[in-house]
């Protein structure tokens, strides 16, 4: 699999690396830290989405305006959602988070809202939308824009939306899912969704993961889509089919850590 490391010893390094990055000392510099300001399950999925959702940039500023949204919506993202005024939305008409504007902050509380009343939330529509023989979440990642994106909207925001039945690569969907499903005896990912499999996880895949992953031989397609996250996930399996994410902290350890 790699001209310097045969299939074991890969393995083998991998777990390593994963054993050393998966670890609470993980979390706060992470945007997985938001959630984890949380203990209701429905606090931690909406400000996990919404942290995913940013989640680009510089970790420091990211995190930031994290912190800023959670305090508008008064350290209760659930209450916010479900109670919040027309009033109360437009407060986030100033925020900015890069191409995240006060515009599409207004329309994912309204989505969200939307979501948690007409769909019982987050989970359902990915338990409702993940066939038995479904291998992955590309169908209820695909659903999620859908619904996402039925009330009225603006154009400019679906791009925050990710769908990999369009080819895209789903990084932060992707990372978002591996908080709420995986089982993690570390403390990082929650493992708050319990019967969607983490066997079913993609790797999240950046800038980062993806040069590492084509250093150690574990990706071979030179673009970054969901045809690429397929593959490194595929090649995952094959160490670890039950969890193939855990090696995404390997591969982010040894991208931005080490600079492998």
């Amino acid at each position: 699999m790699n001209k310097y490391l045969h299939a074991g010893e890969l393995k083998e390094f991998l777990e390593e690396k994963t054993r050393q990055y998966n670890t609470v000392a993980f979390i706060d510099s992470d945007p997985v830290s938001v959630p984890h300001r949380f203990s209701k399950k429905e606090d931690i999925e909406i400000s996990g989405f919404l942290a995913a959702t940013i989640a680009w940039g510089q970790r420091a500023t990211i995190l930031n305006n994290m912190k800023r949204m959670m305090t508008m919506m008064d350290d209760a993202p659930h209450d916010f959602i479900i109670s919040s005024s027309k009033k109360e939305v437009e407060r986030f008409s100033v925020f900015v988070h890069r191409t995240f504007n006060g515009t599409d902050c207004m329309y994912f509380m309204t989505a969200l809202k939307h979501i948690y009343k007409k769909h019982r939330g987050l989970e359902n529509i990915f338990t409702s939308h993940t066939a038995p023989d479904h291998t992955d979440f590309s169908h209820a990642m695909h659903t999620l824009k859908k619904i996402f994106f039925s009330l009225p909207h603006p154009a400019r925001t679906q791009k925050h939306i990710a769908d990999p039945l369009s080819n895209s690569s789903a990084k932060r969907i992707n990372m978002f899912l591996r908080w709420m499903v995986r089982k993690d005896n570390t403390g990082v990912d929650f493992g708050l969704w319990n019967h969607l499999g983490s066997y079913r996880l993609s790797c999240p895949l950046d800038i980062h993961s993806a040069r590492v992953a084509r250093k150690l031989g574990l990706l071979q397609r030179t673009q970054n889509d969901w045809k690429a996250v397929c593959e490194l996930t595929l090649n995952l399996r094959k160490f670890d089919a039950a969890d193939p994410v855990k090696y995404d902290f390997a591969l982010f350890g040894l991208g931005v850590n080490e600079k492998f």
